[in-house]
């Protein structure tokens, strides 16, 4: 916490001179301002600080560039409605283009802190990429002590950490998927989606289930997603550190790895982390799709993982495989390219250093 006698960036009088709003706050407020100010080239100034902020950028990079693609996954999953080009001509002709981006400010949220209620996209600061990224580089370590500060984290300590984050963001994820879901299959004929017919936004959304359905509701699927995110991130950080390794020899110790390099490794890491947990994201989508207001077809994963496979078959836990892992390429490849620039942008004061120019 910064001290109230020693300002880190000295007068503040003179520093803030440029914002005349401040002069319309009461004392408290413009302290409080103040403070906020003073943290954040101390923040920005720390290694976590810039990891942190650098996963904000990578976070956001993801979603832009793979949700309309996340929506054609979330309705192939949720019943058989065909191929994902039918469904996307389908959704375009009837629900206009804007339907394949429709919930995104739920995901875009948690990737931010919101600056009011009314605007879920308004932000000021990374939170979800960024935690992810923060807490698995202080895991990657923690697993496998042996391995020196100097050094990168080693193979066992990356696969480790990885599913001890997967883990750990469940806590998280879980509410910004269930509500992400909900908007995906509204006005839709897909099981689920008439209970958020009328919601415009994720608050929306997130008020109805606290109301209707309690905090249990706000977590309703949270052992699957911990089931299936567990793992997914230990196959992802590990596959994302070895395909590096192997596509530019050395990078790992000298972070000097070419763009081409990062998406490569960035993308089939997304696809080894989407393949080895699909069925589970499956059985997922079919439980958070339900809602008070619709019939109950599942009475937990088993339940749901027996009838799906009796009704539809054993290919039903693969059904939207090739959207998913074709939206895991696109979004991952631009997370770590995100996350590695800009974090190289932050400890170079500006300048973007690599070999080759990230060619």
């Amino acid at each position: 916490m910064v001290g109230l006698e020693k300002p880190l960036m000295g007068t503040r009088k003179e520093e803030l001179g440029c914002f005349p709003l401040l002069d319309t706050l009461d004392a408290p407020n413009k302290i409080a301002t103040e403070h906020i100010m003073d943290f954040w080239p101390e923040f920005l100034a720390s290694s976590w600080g810039k990891e942190f902020v650098a996963g904000g950028f990578g976070g956001m990079a993801g979603i832009i560039s793979g949700y309309p693609l996340d929506t054609l996954r979330i309705r192939q999953q949720s019943t058989d409605s065909g191929s994902a080009l039918r469904i996307l001509r389908r959704v375009v002709a009837t629900e206009g283009p804007g339907a394949l981006y429709r919930g995104m400010a739920a995901p875009l949220a948690s990737v931010t802190f919101q600056l009011d209620k009314g605007s879920a996209d308004r932000v000021i600061c990374a939170l979800q990429n960024a935690m992810v990224f923060q807490i698995y580089a202080i895991l990657s370590r923690a697993f496998d002590s042996s391995v020196s500060a100097t050094d990168p984290p080693s193979y066992k300590g990356v696969a480790l950490g990885g599913v001890g984050t997967g883990a750990l963001q469940s806590f998280m994820l879980t509410p910004v998927e269930l509500i992400k879901i909900r908007l995906q299959l509204q006005n839709t004929s897909f099981p689920g989606s008439q209970s958020v017919g009328a919601h415009t936004g994720p608050i929306s959304v997130a008020k109805s289930i606290l109301k209707t359905e309690g905090l249990r509701g706000i977590y309703r699927g949270f052992t699957i997603t911990a089931l299936r995110d567990a793992p997914s991130h230990g196959f992802y950080f590990w596959t994302y550190e070895y395909m590096r390794e192997q596509l530019h020899p050395g990078c790992r110790k000298s972070g000097q790895e070419t763009l081409r390099t990062m998406l490569i490794a960035g993308g089939l890491a997304g696809v080894a982390s989407w393949v080895c947990c699909y069925p589970l994201d499956v059985v997922k989508t079919r439980l958070q799709a339900q809602s008070p207001a619709s019939p109950q077809k599942y009475n937990g994963i088993i339940d749901c993982l027996h009838k799906s496979v009796k009704q539809e078959g054993h290919s039903v836990l693969w059904r939207g495989l090739g959207t998913a892992v074709a939206r895991a390429f696109v979004v991952n490849g631009a997370i770590f390219s995100a996350y590695e620039i800009a974090l190289r942008c932050l400890f170079n004061n500006g300048n973007i250093q690599t070999e080759h120019n990230l060619e």
